[in-house]
């Protein structure tokens, strides 16, 4: 009797195990057969092997290259706001339009569906497996979802400001989208919220994240951390990996010259108007006490923006202060030439005398505060 159900036993455990064998060499074979059902998110099938510019017979190289290095053409730029962002981007159109490049553009509007976070599926007529030079309209930044567009080897840039003049340009600029300054009294609304910001702020109202740390919003962090919560430097030394360049508004020409050099670019390259600038009317003028409070209440983006400043600043060290200079000064002489060439008056002026309705530039809700060239 005993020897029958041990008998049973070892033919059940035979029968599970060859069970387990046949159903792993299906599984095997299944992946070989249908290897795209089983791509991983971030594999290699994800991204671009290869610069399409060196696939396109139609694309025309920069011929600038030096024993030292070769132009860039494959970019990604984090385009943030209200950080001279534009102007940015103004230049890497007018280099990828000459140069016949490949750009990544949202499907029918001007950003990535922002404030949502990117996905490849937001780019025009995107299809897995495609391939581009350039990616720089607004989005909220994924570094996962970005890679699969580029090459590996791609320079990824962008740019920072100081965190209370983005802060006061952020809220005159967007009040008006932005229904929590609806309710806010008096005629200098940004004075009132910086006196008692919990009174208006709500993190979950529409468009709130215009209203603080906007910066760590647009890198895809949550801008509802303090700046002494410990995930803020942690999220700021894991972004510091992914960009190769980080620029500093205050200090644009100095950037540009650095982009130049990291792009192994000419002048010629980097040359341009300020676009988007507002008129200086429109700019409030803030207290000492109120840049304070706006400097705690934005502390987030002051603990990346100290961060990425100091890594400017060793950039330029490197770079040679005195060869700064003189590039600069040559950027302006040229700058100041193409001005009195190109614009009337050579400098911008307001939206109202702009007569080409193609040169008008984009103004906020109700507004008419941004100054625009005439040729």
């Amino acid at each position: 009797m005993m020897s029958g159900i041990k008998g049973n036993k070892c033919t059940l455990k035979r029968r599970l195990i060859l069970w387990v064998l046949l159903t792993n060499i299906m599984l095997v074979l299944y992946c070989l057969m249908n290897p795209t059902q089983v791509k991983i998110r971030g594999s290699q099938q994800d991204t671009c092997p290869l610069s399409i510019a060196k696939l396109k017979e139609n694309v025309s190289m920069p011929s600038q290259s030096t024993e030292e290095c070769s132009p860039t053409v494959d970019i990604m730029f984090m385009k943030t706001h209200k950080t001279a962002s534009s102007t940015i981007l103004n230049i890497l159109f007018r280099f990828g339009e000459k140069h016949k490049l490949k750009f990544a553009l949202p499907d029918g509007r001007n950003d990535f569906f922002y404030p949502s976070p990117f996905l490849c599926s937001q780019v025009k007529d995107y299809r897995p497996g495609d391939c581009f030079n350039i990616i720089c309209n607004h989005m909220r930044f994924d570094h996962q979802e970005v890679a699969k567009l580029l090459p590996p080897d791609a320079v990824y840039i962008t740019i920072v400001r100081d965190p209370v003049d983005l802060f006061e340009s952020s809220f005159n600029y967007y009040h008006r989208a932005v229904p929590l300054t609806w309710r806010i009294n008096g005629e200098n609304k940004l004075a009132e919220f910086l006196n008692s910001p919990q009174t208006f702020y709500s993190p979950q109202a529409f468009n709130s994240f215009y209203l603080k740390n906007l910066l760590f919003f647009d890198f895809g962090f949550d801008n509802n951390l303090e700046g002494d919560d410990p995930r803020v430097m942690r999220n700021i030394h894991n972004l510091s990996k992914h960009f190769d360049l980080v620029l500093v508004a205050e200090y644009f020409e100095e950037s540009l010259i650095l982009l130049k050099d990291t792009l192994c670019w000419t002048m010629e390259d980097i040359m341009y108007f300020k676009l988007n600038a507002r008129r200086s009317s429109s700019v409030s003028r803030l207290t000492p006490e109120l840049r304070a409070k706006a400097l705690k209440w934005n502390g987030a983006d002051w603990r990346l923006y100290q961060h990425f400043n100091a890594t400017f600043w060793a950039r330029v060290e490197a770079y040679g202060r005195e060869r700064m200079k003189q590039e600069v000064n040559e950027l302006r002489r040229r700058n100041a030439a193409m001005k009195a060439i190109c614009v009337e008056d050579g400098d911008a002026v307001e939206a109202q005398k702009i007569q080409d309705r193609r040169f008008l530039p984009w103004q906020p809700v109700g507004e008419s505060s941004i100054l625009g060239f005439v040729s």
